[in-house]
């Protein structure tokens, strides 16, 4: 068996227990939805500054990379995910193609980074929301609007809104991602009118000089900059996709939709990511705009849209909830895999008979993720998440070119074009992206991956349901 563990065989990752099954209720507009609903949102909406501090008007490139290593993943996530319709996502093809214990790795990755992603958003939402109510005139104590970092105690309105999600996805999955659409399409339009304001106020000047602090990752003044260190922040923009392939299991008919949700999701946010990016560093000298929490707002307000950056904010702020909503739906179901697997208690994965959902791990999550909006900064949070998202990307990646090599015999609904070269690209890409990232980012990284393995060893592998079948088979 080996330190890597058993693989989970192709022939069980679909079958599923009495009791622990997640009901089929999502049909591809729901998928593409949750997709878009995932991508779009911090990333354009509050990254956009930051993405600006660390590489000036090059940030448009930094978007370009993140986009075109995102899209590499896409397309191995569109392979695996219909040939392995089961929820759990990366997890779930680590598993049955390279052994539990890096599936356990993946999927404790994964639980970074659906939680810290959903965290991140919600602390974006509450500057929005701060903002918002300013301009309206009115003020709230400094002292429940950012954690101890920020000079306060708790960002309350953070830790309201991940509550309030959670309690959305409690109710149901299929009612959560109707809604998600009515979420998508407010959200999609406030960018539109965005643009159509930004866009005519194009100035050459803001984008000189264009690439400031040049192009690799590096410490300058005490910071990171870099178009790669920005690439690897803005790649917070990008990834959400992967949420779609953990609603696998849910899928009405996963060989068709799982595809169009995956791909079509990709395809629409990166036209909108590059859009908005010209058009915000484009109309304002980056300076300025890295110096707000709330970039799209700030710039139509630079420009002389008071009105139009109040609706675009409360369009944020209505909008803005359904990547909580898709990134604590994707945590709930890959911690829900993991205990079904036996991996975790195997009481978290027990699903709710009138919805179909996995209540417990659900309201686990969302308590989770407001502790973690309520008391730490979006920067870190968000670069945090990134780490996990990109071990993810690069075992996908790497269990899709492995599975050519072993089993070329497997029907594919889809297969990713020229798999070696775009897998190859997608590993590659992550992995500067990963190294890209800020020192302490990756040694908490490397922290919570040491955690991860030391419960994995006292607990998990114990308990493992797989690790009991090999055992009881030798016997």
């Amino acid at each position: 068996m080996g330190f890597w563990g058993p693989r989970k065989p192709f022939e069980n990752v679909t079958v599923h227990e009495e009791g622990r099954r997640l009901a089929k209720t999502l049909s591809w507009p729901h998928l593409i939805a949750l997709g878009v609903g995932a991508i779009v949102g911090t990333g354009i909406y509050t990254l956009t500054g930051v993405g600006a501090d660390r590489a000036g008007p090059a940030v448009i490139l930094a978007f370009a990379i993140a986009g075109a290593v995102c899209a590499c993943a896409a397309l191995a996530y569109a392979e695996m995910a219909t040939l392995m319709p089961a929820a759990g996502g990366a997890y779930t093809y680590s598993y049955a193609v390279l052994g539990e214990t890096l599936a356990w790795v993946v999927g404790w990755s994964l639980i970074l980074e659906y939680s810290l992603a959903c965290s991140t958003v919600a602390v974006g939402w509450a500057a929005y929301l701060v903002g918002w109510l300013h301009s309206a005139g009115i003020t709230l104590p400094p002292e429940i609007l950012g954690g101890p970092h920020a000079g306060g105690f708790i960002n309350l309105p953070a830790v309201l809104v991940a509550l309030s999600v959670a309690g959305a996805l409690i109710v149901g999955t299929r009612e959560s991602a109707t809604f998600n659409i009515v979420l998508v399409i407010i959200k999609l339009t406030a960018l539109a009118a965005f643009a159509t304001l930004a866009l005519p106020a194009f100035d050459s000047a803001n984008m000189t000089p264009f690439m400031p602090y040049g192009f690799l990752s590096h410490v300058e003044g005490g910071e990171t900059r870099g178009v790669m260190a920005a690439a690897a922040i803005v790649f917070f923009a990008f990834y959400g996709f992967d949420a779609v392939a953990t609603s696998a299991e849910e899928a009405k008919n996963p060989g068709r939709d799982l595809t169009i949700g995956i791909i079509g999701s990709m395809a629409v946010c990166t036209l909108i990511y590059m859009v908005v990016a010209i058009s915000a560093v484009g109309a304002v000298n980056h300076v300025a705009v890295a110096q707000s929490s709330e970039p799209l707002a700030f710039i139509l307000r630079t420009l002389g849209h008071p009105a139009m950056a109040w609706i675009v904010a409360l369009a944020a702020l209505i909008a803005l909830p359904s990547v909580i909503l898709v990134m604590m739906y994707g945590q709930s179901r890959i911690f829900f895999v993991m205990a079904r697997d036996g991996l975790l208690p195997r009481w978290l994965s027990a699903v709710s008979p009138r919805t179909g959902t996995p209540v417990r791990i659900t309201a686990i999550t969302g308590i989770f993720v407001a502790l973690v909006a309520g008391f730490f900064r979006l920067d870190e949070i968000a670069e945090l998440a990134n780490a996990g998202t990109l071990l993810a990307f690069i075992a996908t990646a790497g269990s899709m070119m492995l599975l050519r090599r072993t089993r070329p015999d497997l029907k594919r609904v889809f297969s990713c074009p020229k798999p070696m070269l775009v897998g190859g690209l997608a590993i590659v890409g992550c992995l500067y992206l990963l190294f890209s990232l800020p020192t302490l980012t990756i040694w908490r990284f490397l922290l919570w991956n040491a955690i991860g393995l030391a419960l994995y060893f006292a607990y998990g592998r114990l308990r493992s349901r797989i690790q009991a079948r090999t055992v009881s088979e030798a016997i």
